[in-house]
């Protein structure tokens, strides 16, 4: 129905973010072959059907009678023909569908960052992103086949209005771009013009394909979709309604008096590596990390001397875009850091800070112990954990809960790790 003759298309726009520079150049070039290669084929194969009179036959592709028409005055050499040609074929259809295996979980990458799926999904690590993205694609493919009963009728309309489904939303995202940034794009209405197009095509297609095959399968994909659409809002609810509960946490004010009180250190100018330190995980200059240090202060009073404050910087699908990106995000994790040893110095403590760039956050800290064990051999450490009002297995499932994650591998190293919790 057309579907698989753009979805060539549009695995090359899903992989321009990892294409080599220039990447729109590269990308645009690799489309305009793709589209003469597949315009030829396409006019090439309708022209030869229509020359050997080819016509369906049950349990035949068209591909198959055309093949066997050709071939037909060639004895037992044309028979050899026709299965190595369909062979070609199902490779070449064995590759395409490798489409899905790696764009799919760079695609559920990107819905991670704007929080329509699980956020572990947005780190670029094989772990998350690959093997799980994969499992999850692999094993939904199969229970398709499995409640289809591997009807090729079926699945193929799946396919087509899933594939056209996304195509329109693509092209009125392309659509409204233009028209958003038509004050800044020299030439914007050619662009506008040729998303239109696609837009207007694309619907036109999307409907025709769902009204006629509405009871041949297409009401069982729009139930599919309406399920997974649900699934995803759920999703986005609960991390906005997250995102609400941090926001309050961060704009809580410390009484810094009180603060100052409980901190105070009596020696401020006597600086030993050996006493008590205090390392503890943060990410960001935020409500969660000063409330994790307050508590340390309550908590165990003035026993820790020193501290050492860890952040690693995540490299995941919103920051993987060039070594700029990555040098940005440096600077950011650097600058927050810094607040910290800027505010425990001013207290009288001796601190200092490790940070590092990486795609597993368990990873890299698994990495900085030993240096920080090293030169703080008494050290212990800690991490905050959000505690939410009301926990449930959504909660469990959407948070990556990475502070137990590190204590787990820490403690296996023989470290102690201190998990506070901070509730919101």
């Amino acid at each position: 129905m057309g579907a698989g003759t753009y979805t060539g298309i549009e695995a090359v726009s899903n992989a321009v973010p990892v294409m080599r520079e220039p990447k729109v150049k590269t990308a645009k070039r690799t489309m305009r072959l793709m589209a003469i290669s597949l315009a030829f084929m396409a006019a090439g194969l309708m022209f030869a059907y229509v020359l050997y009179n080819v016509a369906h036959e049950p349990g035949k592709t068209l591909n198959a009678t055309l093949f066997e028409n050709v071939t037909k005055s060639w004895g037992t050499l044309g028979n050899y023909f026709v299965i190595a040609t369909l062979l070609s074929e199902a490779g070449l259809l064995f590759v395409a569908a490798q489409t899905g295996f790696i764009d799919g979980p760079r695609v559920l990458a990107n819905m991670a960052l704007d929080r329509w799926v699980p956020t572990k999904f947005a780190t670029l690590s094989d772990r998350f992103v690959t093997q799980n993205g994969i499992l999850i694609m692999g094993i939904s493919a199969l229970i398709m086949v499995f409640l289809t009963q591997g009807s090729v009728e079926r699945l193929v309309v799946l396919y087509s209005i899933a594939v056209f489904i996304t195509f329109f939303l693509s092209q009125a995202g392309m659509v409204r771009h233009w028209w958003e940034s038509k004050t800044e794009v020299k030439y914007w209405w050619k662009k506008f013009f040729i998303n239109g197009m696609g837009l207007v095509m694309t619907v036109l297609i999307l409907i025709s394909v769902i009204l006629v095959k509405f009871h041949e399968g297409g009401w069982v994909t729009l139930l599919i979709i309406a399920v997974f659409t649900g699934v995803v809002l759920i999703i986005r609810h609960h991390y906005d309604y997250a995102s609400g509960l941090i926001k309050e946490l961060n704009a809580t004010i410390i009484n810094y008096t009180e603060f100052a009180d409980i901190i105070r250190n009596d020696t401020p100018d006597k600086v030993n590596m050996q006493d008590k330190t205090a390392v503890l995980l943060v990410n960001g200059f935020n409500g969660l990390g000063i409330h994790t240090l307050y508590n340390i202060f309550k908590l165990f009073g003035g026993i820790y001397k020193n501290f050492v404050f860890v952040q690693i910087g995540v490299i995941d699908a919103g920051v993987f875009k060039g070594v700029e990106e990555i040098k940005g995000l440096q600077a950011e994790v650097n600058k927050d850091i810094d607040k910290y040893v800027g505010l425990i110095s001013s207290y009288g403590y001796y601190a200092e800070s490790y940070t590092s760039i990486g795609t597993d956050v368990v990873d890299e800290i698994t990495k900085l112990a030993p240096n920080i064990l090293t030169k703080f051999p008494n050290s212990v450490f800690f991490g905050g954990q959000i505690v939410f009002p009301n926990e449930s297995l959504l909660s469990r499932w959407l948070h990556n809960y990475t502070v137990f994650s590190s204590q787990r591998k820490l403690y296996a190293e023989g470290i102690p790790f201190v998990v506070l919790p901070i509730k919101v």
